[in-house]
């Protein structure tokens, strides 16, 4: 199993405790994503195939992310790339 594919799972397993830098790897390197600095401590993702950008806010890149955000950047990232994650 690949590094990225780790990182997915480990995201996946637990939203809950899940700082921005993993999102942000995860969704840039491997989802197709670009990440796009915001006002304060928000930052978007914009992809090519999407018509509307995800906001995320970052709490600061220390504390975790909100489930919420995690979930919905999962759904989307699942959603644009239905086979990462998935053991032939």
């Amino acid at each position: 199993m690949g590094n990225y594919q780790k990182l997915y799972r480990k995201i996946k397993n637990n939203p809950k405790d899940v700082k921005f830098n993993d999102l942000e790897k995860l969704m840039t390197k491997v989802g197709g994503f670009t990440s796009l600095p915001g006002k304060g401590d928000h930052y978007s993702f914009v992809h090519p195939d999407l018509d509307y950008p995800i906001v995320v806010d970052t709490r600061g890149k220390r504390k975790p992310l909100k489930q919420y955000i995690v979930k919905k950047c999962l759904r989307v990232f699942e959603e644009l790339n239905p086979h990462f994650g998935k053991e032939d």
